[in-house]
């Protein structure tokens, strides 16, 4: 399998005028990279996504997962490859008729947006199976988690323009943490490099610094995440889903102060009622 993203990828330096007490000097800065990325299953072609140009392995994983596209484990190649446009990746299954049995998108995924490409409404909101038990934290363990991301996001520390999706132990240990333009490339990123990994997601929960739209709620429950939190806002729909595939899940997390949307009973914190 080959990846042409280099270590320390997604970012470029753009020249910019730079004004300070009214007085405008010529500079540079460093911003994050976005390219569209064509998705082709066994040759044919899925979805085009803008995505940071790093991480492309793990993204192939996840977004195959949590797309409902083909299973890990009948993933056999994945080839990246730069076209004329941006980045080629082809991943080949073990079922070619099987993964193409899909209708492929007739649209360009945006970096900000989880359903554009998706031609009808069945395609969008998908409902989860129920998660596992998984395992109660204790609320102390959000904020060890919380605390250490902010040292994990290089891109972001350069840019200041990308989000983060990382994986937790129980006790707030950030075991992996991936990087991207788009909240949901990030998660799939995550996602993907714990399947590379063989981490069972079980035991653990996972932390993403942006809003826990629905998208972000099915992803994490089709990985078999049972615990979500953000450090945004939740939607209405994603608690809806929460509750009914049972995640817990946990917006506006800051030190100090947390809310639960959605099954609090993995969150293990004094006076909570929350349903």
């Amino acid at each position: 399998m080959s990846d042409p993203a280099e270590p320390g990828s997604g970012h470029a330096r753009r020249p910019v005028t730079q004004l300070r007490a009214g007085i405008a000097q010529p500079a540079s800065d460093l911003l994050a990279e976005e390219v569209p990325v064509a998705v082709h299953y066994d040759g044919e072609p899925f979805a085009v996504m803008m995505v940071s140009p790093g991480d492309l392995q793990d993204f192939a994983y996840g977004f195959s997962l949590t797309e409902g596209r083909t299973i890990p484990a009948d993933i056999v190649d994945i080839d990246v490859r730069t076209v004329l446009e941006g980045l080629l990746l082809d991943i080949s299954t073990r079922n070619p008729a099987v993964s193409g049995a899909t209708p492929e998108r007739s649209l360009p995924g945006r970096s900000g947006c989880g359903i554009c490409g998706n031609r009808v409404l069945e395609d969008v909101i998908k409902r989860p199976a129920p998660v596992g038990d998984g395992v109660a934290i204790d609320v102390a363990a959000l904020e060890i988690a919380l605390a250490a991301l902010q040292d994990r996001q290089p891109l972001n520390a350069a840019t200041g323009a990308t989000h983060a999706a990382a994986w937790a132990s129980p006790d707030g240990t950030l075991m992996l943490v991936r990087e991207d333009v788009g909240r949901h490339n990030a998660l799939d990123k995550l996602i993907g490099a714990m399947v590379r990994s063989d981490m069972d997601p079980g035991p653990g929960f996972a932390l993403v610094t942006s809003r826990a739209s629905y998208e972000m709620v099915t992803k994490a429950a089709i990985a078999g995440i049972s615990l979500l939190a953000a450090i945004s806002a939740p939607t209405a729909l994603a608690v809806d889903l929460a509750r009914d595939c049972g995640l817990t899940l946990v917006g506006f997390v800051r030190p100090g102060r947390q809310v639960i949307y959605s099954h609090p009973h993995r969150l293990l914190t004094s006076n909570v009622g929350a349903t």
